[in-house]
């Protein structure tokens, strides 16, 4: 059986994302989205999200790159002098195996994104990261023992098969995520000890940022079997503030509501929805 769910990434970071994710939710094949809880547009997704009741809405963690929940005062080990999660993810998954504080201030951060999502009254969909920086053993040890408590029951693993690109379209060359490839792969072992779903396979890792119509489609009609998460970055128009250079923006959310996206889906025979469509109750 297949099994889909389609999500948009950064669900609160600007309102042109957030035009984006309802227009693809409600036009489109878009079935889920990631929140990021304390971006500057986090209220108004959780006042659309709850208009759109069939929009499985998870947790977007921000751990890199973004705005924390707590106090930047409060975690000097994991912020920069702008109040942001700090950028050198090398050096900072460095700083967390050397530096008890840092472990003890990624686990309240941690906490308080699991807190604030609860917070919303939304009910959690799924989680996964910003920048997938979960897959660090040890920020995915922090995720899967707070998220247990919070009812965490589906998870991201970032693994993406490439002769599915080969086949959405061929003669490409799309470099495939192989430096997180051994963290994901014991990622995937740790989350489904921990008795949580994860897809079979999660699209959109090599084309982040670039997923257009055309390769959206390409990908549904080579849609395998099991359960798979297809990630995308829709926004109305790039150039607000968090904005990722480079990402099309505007072409992912086109590929969202593409009619040749739309008859892919219909196509495919994939069942759409949402992870907790699939997840067995904790």
């Amino acid at each position: 059986m297949k099994r889909l769910v389609v999500t948009a990434d950064d669900f609160g970071l600007s309102l042109e994302v957030n035009a984006a994710v309802e227009q693809a939710h409600r036009e489109g094949i878009l079935t889920a989205a990631s929140l990021m809880v304390s971006a500057p547009a986090a209220a108004d997704a959780v006042a659309r999200a709850k208009r759109m009741p069939r929009l499985h809405v998870g947790l977007h963690l921000v751990l890199v790159e973004a705005w924390p929940t707590l106090p930047a005062a409060m975690l000097p080990d994991l912020t920069d002098a702008d109040g942001l999660m700090r950028r050198d993810m090398g050096r900072l998954g460095l700083d967390l195996a050397l530096k008890a504080s840092a472990r003890r201030q990624l686990a309240a951060e941690i906490a308080a994104q699991f807190a604030a999502f609860r917070a919303t009254g939304l009910p959690m969909d799924h989680v996964n990261a910003h920048k997938h920086f979960h897959v660090h053993p040890l920020i995915g040890g922090a995720v899967l023992r707070i998220g247990r408590d919070f009812g965490m029951r589906a998870l991201r693993v970032p693994r993406e098969p490439r002769d599915l690109l080969r086949g959405a379209e061929p003669g490409a060359t799309p470099k495939p995520a192989l430096d997180i490839a051994p963290w994901a792969a014991l990622l995937a072992v740790r989350a489904r000890s921990a008795g949580l779903l994860i897809p079979d396979r999660t699209l959109g890792l090599a084309w982040s940022g670039a997923m257009t119509p055309r390769r959206v489609a390409g990908l549904l009609a080579h849609l395998p079997d099991g359960l798979t998460e297809l990630y995308t970055h829709p926004a109305t128009a790039g150039g607000f503030s968090g904005a990722a250079p480079g990402y099309a923006y505007a072409a992912e959310r086109d590929a969202l509501i593409a009619a040749e996206a739309l008859a892919a889906v219909k196509r495919s025979g994939a069942v759409s929805g949402g992870f907790s469509d699939c997840a067995s109750p904790r």
